[in-house]
């Protein structure tokens, strides 16, 4: 499942914009859902709010997750794993 997000900011006197701020990530991180234990780390820890919980699974929105690994990093079970982004 793949979550849309806007991102809005204001820019000036352009008035208001959507800025998808995962852009310029190199690493996304992929949760294995059979593998987490729905502790709610990687969703406390995000410094994005790119994580929100959906019917009692956690789900990553890769709009404006910028690849840090602070939810991979923080998983007691290594249940993200970093990989490599594709070319856009």
């Amino acid at each position: 499942m793949e979550l849309k997000s806007n991102y809005i900011v204001s820019v000036g006197g352009d008035g208001m914009h959507v800025v998808n701020t995962g852009d310029w990530r190199t690493k996304r991180p992929v949760l294995d859902q059979a593998a987490c234990m729905k502790c709610g780390s990687c969703l406390l820890y995000c410094p994005v709010n790119s994580i929100r919980k959906i019917d009692g699974n956690f789900h990553i929105s890769y709009d404006y997750c910028k690849g840090c690994g602070i939810c991979a990093h923080e998983c007691p079970k290594n249940a993200i794993a970093m990989i490599p982004e594709e070319e856009k």
